[in-house]
């Protein structure tokens, strides 16, 4: 089969909230992007999370640039109401974007690069990688996890409680994700939180005002400062509004340090009792989801893009947006990845004469 090359002048791996920050950025900057998106529609991972999930940052503070978002400013939208304005994001933006096409692989050319998908063959002197993560999440190897008897899905697969009822889960992680779920799930379930390190909480609403207000209005927000705020090797901690610490304090779920082992469906803890558990959902974060370039040398040993600040310091004309903590806390939230295309396609699309700096 006889591919045909066909020639853009920037092409954008992903249709989700970073894709359609990048495509905004290029176009601001005189580019005609071309958007790629493996899935059905340019609205990223957000149809496939969780059907209860809200978001922790109010409408206000979770818009892309260029286009509010609807409605009451104050309330913390659904995921079906973000699904629903990425797709109208989509729309707005005007520019070409190709559903269902996977990239396979990325090679170098004299002049770029050369862009495989599953359909056809592309060449483009600038990339801006923007697949997040939500297609390789993160499994631990946890003791006696391999050997578990019993349902092991991750919260990528996780919908919904009703599947779970009246079973005795354990929800593996310290993060919102885990405590959401954790706590919708002991509505029909017996749940327990394991957790390596004690649940790290921080209030919704510090002195009256929404904590993104504070971030937005201090700079931290998209600051490199605002890493901080992530804990470093501790994660970040949970956003609050009360509801949940006080589950967690009620039992419901309870909360325990994680299990020293599995054995058939019985979990052993630190104090020596032993349970039988009928699931466990990973609520364990995921990795950056770029093994389409893997062919082309960009990322290190662990699979993670060799960048500084979303800027491949591999291959000019490569950059990066939604990586999390790319610049700052915001960086891989709606609210964040403006900045960050803003920034990175700036760079990309400035002249391309220096030297590439060494991986570090």
């Amino acid at each position: 089969m006889i591919r045909r090359m066909t020639l853009f002048d920037a092409v954008v791996i992903g249709g989700g909230q970073s894709g359609l920050a990048a495509a905004g950025a290029l176009q601001a900057h005189g580019r005609h992007p071309l958007v790629l998106e493996a899935g059905g529609a340019p609205t990223g991972s957000w149809a496939r999370y969780y059907d209860s999930l809200t978001l922790f940052s109010p409408a206000r503070h979770s818009a892309l640039p260029g286009m509010p978002f609807p409605g009451d400013p104050d309330r913390y939208p659904h995921r079906d109401e973000v699904v629903a304005y990425l797709a109208a994001y989509a729309e707005h933006l005007g520019v070409p974007i190709r559903t269902r096409s996977r990239v396979t692989s990325v090679q170098q050319a004299s002049d770029g690069f050369t862009v495989h998908t599953d359909a056809d063959t592309l060449h483009t002197p600038i990339i801006v990688a923007a697949t997040g993560g939500f297609g390789r999440p993160h499994r631990p190897d946890l003791p006696g996890l391999a050997t578990y008897t019993g349902t092991v899905l991750h919260a990528a697969d996780y919908r919904s409680p009703t599947p779970f009822s009246g079973q005795h889960v354990i929800v593996v992680g310290a993060g919102n994700s885990a405590v959401q779920i954790a706590t919708e799930l002991a509505t029909v379930a017996t749940v327990t939180l394991a957790t390596r390190q004690p649940v790290r909480w921080f209030p919704q609403r510090p002195l009256g005002r929404d904590l993104h207000w504070w971030l937005k209005t201090t700079g931290l927000d998209t600051s490199p400062l605002g890493r901080l705020l992530a804990g470093g090797h501790r994660g970040a901690p949970v956003l609050d509004d009360g509801r949940y610490r006080a589950a967690v304090a009620a039992g419901a779920p309870r909360h325990r340090l994680m299990f020293t082992g599995l054995h058939g469906n019985t979990a052993t803890w630190t104090d020596g009792s032993r349970e039988d558990v009928h699931a466990i959902v990973l609520a364990t974060g995921y990795r950056p989801d770029l093994g389409y370039l893997h062919e082309l040398g960009a990322l290190d040993a662990d699979g993670r893009p060799r960048h500084r600040g979303g800027v491949s310091i591999t291959h000019p004309g490569l950059g990066y947006v939604g990586l999390e903590l790319q610049r700052s806390f915001a960086s891989a939230t709606l609210r964040g990845v403006g900045a960050d295309a803003a920034r990175v396609v700036a760079r990309l699309t400035a002249r391309r004469t220096s030297q590439v700096e060494p991986a570090r």
